[in-house]
């Protein structure tokens, strides 16, 4: 699939997005979204833009995997006034937790969020860097959905329309959006 023609603004995020071949395995394209934070004008046009497009959204708390997830949902949470609850690796949680086991681009993840800090009936907005198969965020999603609250949009900073990450997590029922579309596996 062909990426959309990037806007200025998604040409200037692009370009402080380096791409690194072959890592963490051969044949990845990694997109190393660390490059938007030493650029401070490019990680502000991206809270900038992230802000902007969970503003028509009605949501109660925003989650994020680890670890590049917090990087963009951290600040979009602080300045929208919206509590934060991580989603992170095996064992790194310290009190309750549910946990799922998924597959991801390269191997096996297993994530966990605490129980007691998403509410029943709560509405909850995903935020994290970079779509590719979508098994993160699908993973999420069901833990969510386990707390028996409502996941009602995942925000990316970028997608990769050449994988079918979008198309699985809009499966799920639930609205995906990206700041950007960039060509990659």
């Amino acid at each position: 699939m062909k990426a959309k023609p990037l806007t200025s603004t998604q040409k200037y995020i692009a370009a402080n997005i380096p791409n690194i071949k072959d890592f963490p395995i051969k044949g990845i394209q990694f997109k190393d979204v660390t490059g938007l934070m030493v650029n401070t004008k490019a990680y502000r046009m991206v809270i900038d833009e992230i802000i902007r497009m969970v503003k028509k959204y009605q949501y109660d708390v925003i989650v994020a995997p680890e670890s590049r997830g917090f990087w963009f949902s951290l600040p979009v949470a602080y300045q929208l006034k919206k509590s934060f609850v991580p989603i992170r690796k095996a064992g790194k949680l310290p009190r309750p937790t549910i946990g799922l086991e998924y597959t991801i681009e390269y191997g096996k993840a297993k994530i966990e969020i605490i129980k007691k800090d998403i509410k029943p009936g709560a509405r909850v907005l995903i935020i994290d860097d970079l779509l590719a198969t979508g098994g993160t965020v699908i993973a999420a999603i069901k833990l969510i959905r386990q707390l028996r609250a409502t996941p009602v949009a995942a925000i990316f900073v970028i997608n990769l329309p050449d994988l079918p990450g979008k198309k699985n997590v809009e499966k799920t029922g639930v609205s995906v959006q990206s700041i950007i579309d960039l060509p990659g596996k």
